[in-house]
């Protein structure tokens, strides 16, 4: 099935299933604000190692086949 963005856009969902096990669900994206993010982000500060971490973490990823965009 070949389905446009117009009509994804439309609250259509489309349920993905494999031998009637349920694996996913194509629809519009869920709207609303930063609140919730906010409020766990307030409930739960990061450490004083998390920007070491995160500085840490970024060293070891490496560009893959198609590290840049394709010209225009």
């Amino acid at each position: 099935m070949r389905l446009t963005a117009a009509a994804v856009s439309r609250n259509f969902t489309a349920v993905i299933t494999r031998a009637g096990r349920r694996l996913g669900l194509i629809g519009p994206a869920p709207t609303g604000d930063a609140t919730a993010l906010n409020t766990i982000l307030a409930a739960h500060r990061p450490d004083e190692d998390f920007a070491r971490d995160v500085h840490t973490t970024r060293g070891l990823l490496t560009p893959g086949p198609n590290a840049s965009w394709p010209d225009a």
